[in-house]
């Protein structure tokens, strides 16, 4: 399965061009895909128009790991509120917690138990951040405390030579293996 981290952030033509054409033809290889949702639900139309028939699935941009994003409170309540008038094609979100605790828009919360992805950035094996604001959480934080299913990690893994390919192998097992402990502490 391929996941192309694009973050698409337009209106829905614009997005469904990008998504479909151009030199990349993203539609064509990447399963899964993600998108802000600040343009509104016009991008998940663009988007779902091309992804939809051919199986594909769209992630939603609800909070990111940054200091001072604006990823948050109402941003995010809607990015959930569009997610769930789109099930067909959206799977999840990009975010740091779980998102079942986001009410309707009414105020009620969902009947259903609700089964979106959650892939979560800014995993390191510290706590800590960089100069440029990004907040690192573990993989027991992740996974184990706040119960998301992916943990995305970048620099943690290619760390500063992305040709290295053994320590970007021995670095991606570390990951691997305290990702799953966290998530067999998490099911315990």
């Amino acid at each position: 399965m391929y996941f192309e981290d694009r973050k698409f952030a337009d209106i829905g033509n614009t997005v469904q061009l990008q998504y479909s054409r151009g030199v990349h033809r993203i539609s064509s290889w990447a399963h899964l895909t993600n998108a802000h949702s600040v343009p509104g639900p016009s991008i998940i139309t663009g988007l779902g128009a091309i992804g939809r028939p051919l199986g594909r699935g769209l992630l939603l941009l609800a909070e990111m790991s940054t200091a001072g994003a604006l990823t948050k409170g109402s941003y995010t309540d809607e990015t959930v509120r569009m997610a769930r008038a789109n099930k067909d094609f959206v799977v999840g979100f990009i975010a740091q917690r779980r998102m079942e605790g986001v009410a309707l828009a009414d105020g009620v919360l969902p009947d259903e138990e609700e089964d979106f992805l959650i892939l979560s950035p800014g995993v390191g094996l510290e706590s800590k951040g960089d100069a440029m604001g990004q907040q690192y959480r573990t993989p027991k934080e992740v996974v184990r405390d706040a119960g998301c299913d992916v943990i995305i990690v970048g620099r943690g893994v290619y760390g500063s030579d992305p040709t290295d390919v053994e320590s970007i192998r021995a670095r991606a097992e570390v990951y691997k293996r305290e990702g799953w402990n966290a998530y067999l502490e998490r099911i315990s």
